[in-house]
C-alpha cells in the first residue's frame, strides 16, 4: 500500500553500537549485526584497544571510550550502545562522560562494580595464566568449547583472542565508580542478565543507580543463560536488544513517559473489589450494601 501523500515521514531508527568483552571481539556481535541489519537498523560492532584488529595495543579505559565515541560519531552522533562484560562496563562509562551520544544503554553481564573487593585476586590470577607459556590459549578453548555451541564458539574466535589483555583490564576498571557513572546519566537503561551468571550479584543496586540519575530503568533476567548472554542464548538476547532499539526511538521522539518498557510495566489500573462495590453501594441513596 502506497504511503498517504500528506503522511509524515518515518523517523530514522536509532542506530546501534555494540562493544564485545575482554579477550574477544567485534566478531561475537556477528548474530546480532544480522539482525540489526534485516530490521534496517544501522549498526557497528567497536573492537577495543588491545582486542580483535587493535591487538597488540594496550587497553586503556579513555582509549575505549575514545573508541566508543568515534563510532558513534560516524553513525550521526546519537545512538543505543550495548555492551557485554567488559563492554557494559566501557558502555556505562562512555554514557556518563557523553551523555549527548547516548540514546540509551544496554549493559549486559556487568552487574558487579569494577571495584570489587575480588578484584586483586582476579588481578593476580590474570596475571598468572597470561605468564604461562601459550598466555593460557588451551585453558580458553576448553573453556569455550564447554561454554557454548558451535555457532556461538566461531563468532567469540573468529577476530582472535586477545590473550595478554585481561590484567590491563583489571588495573584500568579497577579505579571506576560503576554505580556513579550509571547515575550520571538520563538516558533508558536495560540490564540484561543470566540467570546463571555470576556477575549479575549487584543488579538491584546498578537499577537504583541508573534510576537514581532520572533513566527509565528496565532489568532483563534471560532463563538458562550464563556470563555470556548474548551467545548462550543468542535468540532471546537478540529480541531484547531489537525492543531495547525500539524503547530508545520512543524515548527520542518524544516523553519519556511513553516508553512503558523502559521503566518497567505499566501497573494496571485497579478494577473495583468486592469491597470498594460495597462502599459505593453504601454511599447510594436507599443502597443496601453488603458488608465489607
Amino acid at each position: 500500500m502506497a504511503a498517504r501523500p500528506d503522511a509524515p515521514p518515518r523517523p530514522a531508527p536509532v542506530p546501534v553500537v555494540l562493544v564485545h568483552g575482554s579477550r574477544t571481539s567485534a566478531t561475537m556481535w556477528r548474530r546480532q549485526l544480522a539482525a540489526l541489519e534485516r530490521a534496517g537498523v544501522p549498526a557497528v560492532a567497536t573492537d577495543l584497544p588491545g582486542h580483535g584488529t587493535r591487538r597488540g595495543e594496550p587497553f586503556t579505559l579513555d582509549g575505549a571510550v575514545a573508541a566508543l565515541r568515534r563510532d558513534v560519531d560516524a553513525l550521526g552522533g546519537r545512538a543505543l550502545v550495548a555492551g557485554l562484560s567488559l563492554g557494559g562496563y566501557v558502555a556505562i562509562e562512555h554514557r556518563a562522560r557523553h551523555p549527548e551520544q547516548s540514546a540509551g544503554l544496554v549493559a549486559a553481564a556487568c552487574c558487579t562494580v569494577s571495584s570489587s573487593s575480588l578484584r586483586p585476586a582476579w588481578l593476580s590470577l590474570a596475571r598468572w595464566i597470561e605468564g604461562w607459556p601459550d598466555h593460557g590459549a588451551r585453558l580458553n578453548e576448553t573453556f569455550v568449547r564447554l561454554a557454548l555451541d558451535v555457532d556461538g564458539a566461531r563468532d567469540l574466535g573468529a577476530g582472535g583472542y586477545a590473550l595478554t589483555a585481561m590484567a590491563q583490564v583489571l588495573q584500568e576498571l579497577g579505579p571506576t565508580d560503576t554505580l556513579g557513572a550509571l547515575a550520571a546519566a538520563s538516558s533508558l537503561v536495560w540490564l540484561v542478565n543470566g540467570r546463571y551468571d555470576h556477575f549479575r550479584a549487584q543488579e538491584r543496586a546498578f537499577v537504583a543507580a541508573a534510576r537514581a540519575g532520572g533513566a527509565p530503568t528496565r532489568l532483563v533476567v534471560v532463563p538458562h543463560a550464563r556470563h555470556l548472554v548474548s551467545l548462550d542464548a543468542p535468540v532471546a538476547f537478540t529480541r531484547i536488544l531489537l525492543e531495547a532499539q525500539v524503547a530508545a526511538g520512543a524515548a527520542e521522539r518524544g516523553p519519556i513517559r511513553a516508553v512503558r518498557t523502559g521503566a518497567g510495566p505499566t501497573p494496571a489500573r485497579r478494577r473495583p473489589g468486592r469491597r470498594s462495590w460495597a462502599r459505593r453501594r453504601r454511599r447510594r441513596p436507599g443502597g443496601r450494601g453488603r458488608p465489607g
